[in-house]
């Protein structure tokens, strides 16, 4: 790892020039923002297009030959990102995986609280199914997006509907509280997400849920029957608990789980990967995940 790519991204979060008691709108435009000076050029062909009655944007990077898809779930807690703030984080995994990314742009509190983002996640992939057999399918997610991959493929379990090759869940926001002891233990070295701004959100988001509602905070879910799951997150990060905690009970629920804990990074570091070596090679170890599963799906099927 080169220190100077991670400081440059430590530092462009630092700088960040941002209002005193921003607007929801304020903090959207933020993020935008400062993904835009991110940057990132790596090609692909980029469509819009409605699926389930949810807009959205499919990626197929020039490298993906396969005929997978991999449904992307945005992180920002639920109240920001979009499918632009991702695009090219999503250019890069559909590199990394040899098939099509399609970022969702789910409903999002405050305009729409919870269960909306749930909604348009599951309707978004039963309309794949319509056109797409279920192992050449995985869901993935970052943040509050890891979450939602969570809480999707539980709906989905429990609705019996076929379920997708597997999961990945990027720095994943499971626990609506904040109480995992990492909130505290590396608050101090974490420069993205602090307690209070997460329990902001999560207020935000669930509306008169309850913050232990297994579709909202999936901790709390029965992942008895799940696909195959990979699971990243930073050493840095406050989240690191609602990490480690998913994963164990995925494994005491029977699933099977690839942990990968990331020394030094910080919360969803992919993101920074045109200046961040570790953002690329963690895209391609999630990337790797997903063609491997899809292959032993479909040879299982």
């Amino acid at each position: 790892m080169s220190i100077g790519q991670l400081e440059s991204a430590i530092e462009l979060l630092s700088d960040r020039d941002r209002p005193d008691n921003p607007t929801v709108e304020q903090t959207r435009d933020g993020f935008e923002r400062m993904m835009k000076h991110i940057g990132g050029d790596t090609p692909a062909d980029v469509s819009s297009m409605d699926i389930g009655g949810v807009p959205s944007m499919l990626v197929r990077s020039e490298r993906a030959q396969d005929a997978g898809v991999t449904l992307y779930l945005h992180g920002g807690g639920y109240v920001i990102g979009s499918p632009t703030t991702h695009l090219e984080m999503a250019k890069r995994l559909s590199a990394a995986s040899g098939g099509a990314v399609l970022l969702l742009d789910y409903r999002m509190a405050p305009e729409n609280p919870f269960p909306a983002a749930v909604e348009d996640s599951v309707s978004a992939y039963r309309a794949l199914l319509e056109s797409n057999a279920p192992e050449q399918i995985s869901i993935a997610g970052d943040s509050a997006g890891g979450g939602l991959t969570a809480a999707t493929l539980v709906s989905l379990r429990y609705t019996g509907v076929p379920l997708p090759s597997c999961g990945v869940c990027i720095s994943p926001w499971v626990d609506l509280e904040g109480i995992g002891n990492s909130m505290d233990t590396r608050a101090g070295v974490d420069p993205m997400v602090q307690r209070d701004g997460l329990v902001s959100m999560a207020t935000t988001y669930l509306g008169e849920a309850s913050p232990r509602t297994p579709l909202a905070a999936p901790l709390y879910a029965d992942l008895i029957g799940l696909p195959p799951l990979l699971i990243q997150v930073g050493t840095r990060e406050t989240l690191y608990d609602d990490a480690t905690r998913i994963a164990e009970r995925a494994r005491s629920s029977g699933v099977e789980v690839e942990f990968e804990a990331w020394e030094e990074m910080i919360h969803v570091w992919h993101l920074f990967a045109p200046m961040l070596d570790e953002g690329e090679e963690a895209i391609r170890s999630a990337g790797n995940f997903i063609r491997s599963k899809r292959q032993a799906a479909a040879l299982g099927s």
